[in-house]
C-alpha cells in the first residue's frame, strides 16, 4: 500500500476536477478524498497499490478535459486506512 498527498495546480477548479478525480479513484480502487483548496489548487489524499497510485498520478497530470494542469506536487504521507473515496467540500 502507498499513501500520498497530491496538490494539483493550474486551472483545476470549476472544471469538474473533483468529480472526475472521484471517478478515476473508484475505477483504480483508490481510497481517500479530494477537495478544493483556498489557493485555487485541488488537494487529494490517495491510498492504494503502487501500480494504482502511479496510474492515478499520471491521470492527475492532465485531469479532466477542461482542466489546465500546470504542476502536480507529490508528498508521501502516513496511511490513514480510508474505507472509501470521498469528495469533500
Amino acid at each position: 500500500m502507498k499513501s500520498i498527498e497530491v496538490t494539483v495546480i493550474g486551472i483545476v477548479q470549476g472544471v469538474f476536477f473533483r468529480v472526475s478525480t472521484f471517478e478515476k479513484a473508484i475505477s483504480l480502487g483508490i481510497k481517500g478524498w479530494v477537495k478544493n483548496a483556498s489557493d485555487g489548487s485541488v488537494l487529494i489524499r490517495a491510498e492504494g497499490t503502487v501500480e494504482s497510485i502511479v496510474k492515478f498520478v499520471d491521470w492527475c497530470k492532465t485531469g479532466p478535459e477542461n482542466a489546465r494542469v500546470k504542476n502536480v506536487v507529490l508528498k508521501e504521507v502516513p496511511s490513514e486506512n480510508f474505507s472509501e473515496f470521498k469528495v469533500l467540500r
